[in-house]
């Protein structure tokens, strides 16, 4: 077995330099917004040469785009407990403590906006955010067609949308908080609407 080398003058991208700069990139997404967010401050704050980021985006929005989907997609959870209850419940839990995180609650209200503003942007967290997370989620309504739960011509887009759209409302529009009660009456009654016949 042959070991591969690295080419000569290749850079090495070091796992905890990359770590430095996410963490840089929410706090200052946090602290700042998109507006103010420059890739010097995220290197200063990372404690990083600006050359470091380029080496791993080529652009600040580049930058951006990925550490927002890398930090979004990896919250989403495909729990798999045996019923659609429990893995509704456990899929809202997961929405709402992204949702709530004490850093990412600061962005996101500003991700909504950027989209707004910029196509390109909102294309972006279409396909990197909200594409990987709803098939991740889109598990737990396949296997309750599969175990008979949900009759099979269940519009799974629309369930997808059902719970997720209700807390995401809750929180981000009306701006009102929502507690484990609160999530588990979403659960009940997204399962009494896809399980009536």
């Amino acid at each position: 077995m042959t070991t591969r080398r690295t080419p000569t003058g290749a850079a090495v991208l070091q796992p905890d330099v990359t770590f430095a700069i996410t963490e840089a990139v929410i706090d200052e997404l946090a602290d700042h917004g998109f507006g103010r967010l420059s890739m010097e401050a995220v290197a200063k704050r990372a404690g990083v040469g600006k050359s470091a980021l380029y080496r791993r985006w080529p652009s600040r929005d580049e930058m951006i785009g990925a550490v927002i989907a890398e930090f979004s997609v990896a919250r989403a959870v495909d729990p798999d407990t045996g019923s659609l209850r429990g893995d509704l419940r456990a899929t809202l839990q997961a929405l709402y403590e992204w949702i709530t995180h004490p850093r990412f609650s600061r962005i996101f209200p500003g991700l909504i906006a950027e989209a707004r503003q910029n196509p390109a942007m909102a294309e972006f967290a279409r396909i990197t955010i909200g594409g990987p997370r709803r098939a991740i989620n889109r598990a737990v309504f396949t296997r309750a067609i599969e175990r008979g739960e949900i009759p099979a011509d269940t519009d799974v887009e629309l369930a997808l949308d059902m719970g997720a759209g209700i807390v995401y409302w809750r929180l981000i529009v009306r701006g009102v908080p929502a507690g484990e009660e609160y999530l588990d009456q979403v659960t009940d009654m997204v399962v009494r609407a896809l399980t009536c016949s």
